[in-house]
């Protein structure tokens, strides 16, 4: 009996060990997958805040231009070039076009107005409505006579040496430079189709001493159009 329980009790011993210590192997095969997530590709959306804030660049980049085409659309800019609108505007000064003016109403008498001169230049012009459709425009001596009504116009500061006679025809226009001696309009090249006016002249924007808007003449009857 002494024998077998010698023999038992190492066994027992044994077996109770190894229960003790775990296998290196098998504690490698049930390790939990190590967290690759540091090794992802970079994400700039993460980086930087995620895609709340690459939608929010996206949607100011879309809202920016909007907003050039919508302005694009309803105005223009123009530079004067020359002497021909002085004393009203000179040579250099920049300026914003109303395009959508003249969308919701007719050009009337006493409007400066850029337009594509009918002459066949490609440099777009401008100048001062003086006559409207279907009216007879008549100069003498450099004084302009609407419907035979002589035309008060203190936006010039001399008149024109030149006279001449024209009918205004339907979506017609007659222009002239308020610098009557140096500009080339509708008393040399004839009348404006409606189709070539671009915009009414609106705000000077540079230089800095000259900005404001753009002075138009507004004319009592009759020399409105009747």
């Amino acid at each position: 009996m002494g024998s077998l329980l010698y023999t038992i009790i190492p066994n027992t011993m044994s077996e109770t060990r190894e229960d003790w210590l775990e296998d290196p192997r098998q504690e490698a095969s049930q390790a939990p997958p190590l967290d690759t997530s540091d090794t992802q590709p970079l994400s700039l959306a993460r980086e930087f805040g995620g895609k709340s804030l690459l939608r929010e660049i996206v949607e100011t980049a879309v809202l920016a231009l909007v907003v050039f085409l919508v302005l694009n659309t309803l105005t223009g800019r123009f530079q004067v070039r020359g002497s021909s609108m002085e004393p009203t505007l000179h040579d250099g000064q920049y300026l914003v076009i109303s395009k959508l003016t003249y969308w919701l109403q007719a050009p009337e008498r006493g409007d400066v107005m850029v337009f594509h001169p009918p002459n066949g230049l490609t440099d777009d012009y401008i100048k001062r409505i003086i006559g409207l459709p279907g009216e007879q425009i008549k100069i003498q001596d450099g004084e302009v006579l609407v419907d035979g009504v002589s035309l008060d116009e203190p936006y010039i500061a001399k008149r024109g040496a030149y006279s001449g006679s024209w009918k205004l025809g339907t979506n017609e226009y007659f222009v002239l430079g308020d610098n009557r001696g140096n500009s080339s309009d509708s008393h040399m090249w004839g009348t404006l189709p409606r189709e070539n006016i671009i915009g009414k002249a609106w705000l000077c924007y540079w230089p800095p001493e000259a900005w404001g808007i753009v002075d138009h003449h507004g004319f009592p009857e009759p020399a409105r159009r009747r």
